[in-house]
């Protein structure tokens, strides 16, 4: 194994994946056993992962710094290449789903890999090659756009997640003129974002209509495997956040503009909770990283193998700087069998919450790629994946003495505030991107108008001083995700409400909590969600209930303690 730095990369070799299914097709939809139908799909599982392994080493160096013109131009090849594979993997995909020892396959590895590989079927094929490899010129426009934006504030040059330290300022001019310069930045950008999002829109309804689909949003629940519910159940499920958690939110900053003695809260005060200032973490990054792995040593066997390794093969980039890709993330090699865990640190407690984020991630997929034989299923979808991560938040709670030394527990109420205070804006980027699909609206006026709508009805509270900017809607777009992943957002929203099951359990049995949440780590993504959900012990956040149920013992908390 070699560290992350030392990993080479290498253009792979797409004619030789070709020739690999081509071979593979042809030889399985001939195959006289169970034995060399088996064989051929471990093969082309092996050439498959040594080209995602390849494409993602390049796609991390090419976010840890967007300026380097090798890796940009290496990841843009690597998009076209793909798209032109569509035909030979539809045609791979087509002879192993349509195998006469499909029921030995399903039998071994479960049905859901089949779901998948039957939809995928339905959501690609050569008609939109052309718009898949546009659609990957754009967003890789866009990571350029955000990620070398900068301005400067009290003489330092800052890029978005610099700025943001200074919106937790206890002095709130200096909150405002952060907020300002944020503001003005993406202002600034914003024609080429709008430029950018109205292409993607388009070219994402373009394909949605060739491949016979009435809009994008279909096709977008098919792409994202949502096998088990409907546009109307995520519907249902945003009003009872509406009716639940938005006035819950609304009553805690009530709370928190007395704390902080303002007239009214403004948006540059949202993330300030405490007046004194909020917990921040003690340590350079490096000091960080080994509470974390103390951390994880004491939390369980299994959680201290992976961070053990996580830190011997420096599987991490964690500080910002000019010209990186914005956000966080967790990737993964999968020759390596290794995670990768991707930050900008900015010297705010969001950094504690990328170790335990992130690493939430990187945890399955660690122990995914060790248990679960097929790629395709070593981790779940998205709106799984984000219970791993959400609930890791929670199960490091009695560590965070170690972070933030006497601070601990106002880390830990300012985390119970941002997760449930968040909610209401996750079903908000949800229900935009419905209505921006829905009937195409390309107009970004007309964009902005709609999110100002909604950013209302589920965040009534939200006052941005004026700003004419954000005043008139543009708030929508410093939201990478609808750029880069459309539809993925409301799975975060979803994701809270189980993680915040498994907080209730593990404030009354932490050891059976940690067992559920292990089970569901270990299925992976081998089953559909609503089964998932019941090997990890979990309520279905659609269940009318379950929201004020799951929600009810942390707004108690916060409102006893803050």
């Amino acid at each position: 194994m070699l560290k992350f730095s030392e990993m080479p990369y290498t253009r792979p070799d797409m004619e030789n994946l070709k020739k690999v299914l081509a071979e593979a097709t042809e030889k399985i939809s001939n195959a006289k056993t169970y034995e060399e139908s088996h064989e051929l799909f471990l093969k082309v599982q092996e050439a498959s992962d040594e080209m995602g392994t390849l494409y993602s080493i390049a796609s991390v160096r090419n976010t840890m710094d967007t300026e380097d013109k090798f890796y940009d131009d290496e990841v843009l090849w690597l998009q076209e290449e793909n798209a032109k594979l569509i035909p030979d993997i539809n045609a791979w995909n087509k002879a192993l789903t349509g195998s006469p020892f499909r029921k030995e396959f399903e039998e071994e590895f479960g049905s859901q890999l089949f779901k998948m590989l039957e939809t995928s079927l339905l959501t690609a094929d050569e008609r939109i090659i052309p718009e898949t490899i546009r659609e990957g010129e754009v967003t890789q426009e866009y990571t350029k756009t955000t990620a070398q934006a900068t301005t400067e504030l009290n003489g330092e040059k800052c890029n978005f997640y610099g700025l943001l330290k200074y919106m937790e300022s206890t002095d709130r001019k200096e909150r405002k003129d952060a907020f300002e310069a944020w503001a003005a930045l993406y202002e600034k950008i914003s024609p080429k974002l709008d430029g950018q999002y109205s292409e993607l829109v388009q070219l994402r309804d373009t394909s949605a209509r060739k491949m016979g689909f009435k809009t994008y949003t279909e096709m977008a629940y098919l792409s994202s495997c949502r096998f088990d519910y409907t546009r109307e159940d995520v519907a249902c499920f945003r009003e009872q956040i509406r009716k639940v958690v938005t006035p819950a939110v609304a009553e805690i900053h009530e709370r928190q503009r007395k704390h902080l003695g303002i007239d009214k809260i403004r948006y540059y005060d949202e993330a300030l909770i405490f007046p004194e200032g909020n917990a921040k973490p003690i340590g350079t990054t490096q000091e960080l990283v080994d509470k974390a792995q103390k951390m994880y040593r004491e939390m369980s066997s299994e959680t201290g193998e992976f961070f053990d390794f996580m830190k011997e093969y420096e599987l991490f980039d964690l500080e910002t700087r000019p010209g990186k890709h914005m956000g966080g993330y967790m990737t993964a090699f999968g020759t390596y069998k290794a995670p990768f865990i991707f930050s900008n640190f900015n010297g705010t407690l969001e950094d504690v919450n990328v170790l335990t984020h992130e690493a939430g991630h990187a945890f399955q997929g660690y122990i995914g790629m060790r248990s679960i034989p097929v790629s395709d299923i070593t981790s779940s979808t998205p709106e799984i994946n984000e219970v791993h991560s959400m609930s890791m938040e929670h199960f490091a709670y009695p560590w965070m003495d170690s972070f933030f030394g006497p601070n601990a527990e106002k880390y830990r109420i300012s985390h119970l505030i941002g997760a449930i205070g968040c909610i209401p804006y996750l079903v908000s980027i949800d229900e935009f991107q419905h209505r921006v699909y829905d009937d195409l609206v390309t107009d970004a006026k007309e964009r902005r108008k709609i999110w100002r709508e909604i950013e209302q009805k589920y965040m009534p509270w939200r006052d941005y001083d004026g700003n004419a900017f954000l005043e008139e809607g543009g708030f929508w777009m410093q939201k990478q995700h609808l750029f880069l992943y459309p539809f993925y957002y409301i799975e975060y929203a979803l994701a809270q409400i189980c993680a915040f099951q498994y907080y209730g359990c593990m404030k009354e049995d932490r050891k059976t909590a940690w067992n559920d949440y292990l089970n569901l780590c270990k299925a992976g993504g081998t089953k559909g969600y609503f089964e998932l959900l019941k090997i990890g012990n979990l309520q279905s956040p659609f269940k009318e209930g379950t929201v004020e149920k799951a929600t009810g013992h942390v707004i108690e908390e916060i409102m006893k303690s803050y």
